[in-house]
């Protein structure tokens, strides 16, 4: 795992897109896991940490750096019961947010079934999801955030770190974070999601976490940190051979070994003499 702390939000977004770029399969097949693979698999994350992520991976593709024209993208997750077109489901996040303006194919965008209205609908095309994302040759890039009480996903506290794609309940504490996005409405937020898994997110080949503020601290030094526990799902990350946690000062706040990562982060150059 390597940690990245920068000064500002923005330094954290346009380090991240570097993250990213360098972990995806070239158009030419000389990307950094798979030769033989021309179409990258990129895992999306919705929520406010990676805004800033995405924006930095436009201009990439305004500049002729990124192509994704024949790429794939899966979503981490999605509400269950918002009707079709709801601009709050995540299907309708990452059309705006990623489809239009990093020019992928919203037919080459996939996102979990929440319309299901009995269990075993539900249940049933999650395990759909998960063939999706085999099929398409597991997801090269997967882009994260995390929440307040540590979630990944909406893997929620007490989730299996050995999960798969399937139907969560939402805390409390997270659907009072994301009544923002529904006009300060906690009740009108879903009380059910359809969400990856944490060892679903495990197999992607890269994990690009982005975190910035204050309010995001105390979750990060215990992902960071902490012991590898269902109690903060984020800390799965410990468990990933190919992990980027790239934040600000102030989400950085509570992490003890800060030196050493910043020490890490200069790389051979600041290495001693023999």
């Amino acid at each position: 795992m390597e940690v990245i702390v920068l000064p500002t939000s923005a330094d954290v977004a346009r380090r991240a897109a570097d993250v990213v770029l360098a972990g995806l399969p070239a158009a030419s097949g000389t990307g950094p896991h798979d030769a033989e693979r021309h179409d990258p698999v990129l895992g999306l994350a919705t929520g406010s940490s990676p805004l800033g992520l995405y924006a930095e991976l436009a201009r990439a593709v305004e500049a002729g750096r990124l192509d994704l024209t024949r790429a794939r993208g899966f979503a981490l997750d999605e509400y269950v019961g918002l009707p079709a077109g709801h601009p709050e489901s995540y299907r309708e996040v990452l059309l705006r947010e990623v489809c239009r303006p990093l020019r992928l194919a919203p037919d080459r965008l996939f996102v979990p079934d929440g319309s299901g209205t009995t269990e075993r609908e539900l249940a049933s095309a999650a395990v759909e999801y998960e063939r999706g994302i085999a099929a398409a040759g597991g997801v090269d890039v997967q882009i994260l955030g995390i929440g307040a009480n540590g979630h990944l996903g909406f893997n929620e506290p007490g989730s299996s770190l050995a999960s798969r794609t399937r139907v969560k309940r939402l805390s409390d504490r997270t659907r009072r974070d994301n009544a923002r996005f529904f006009g300060g409405d906690v009740d009108a937020v879903p009380t059910h999601c359809v969400t990856q898994g944490l060892g679903t997110v495990l197999d992607a080949r890269r994990l690009v976490l982005v975190a910035s503020g204050q309010g995001k601290a105390a979750a990060v030094a215990a992902a960071v940190e902490g012991p590898l526990s269902a109690s903060c799902p984020g800390s799965v990350i410990q468990w990933h051979a190919e992990a980027f946690v790239v934040l600000d000062e102030a989400a950085a706040a509570r992490l003890r070994n800060r030196d050493y990562y910043d020490a890490s982060a200069a790389g051979l150059s600041e290495s001693p003499t023999p």
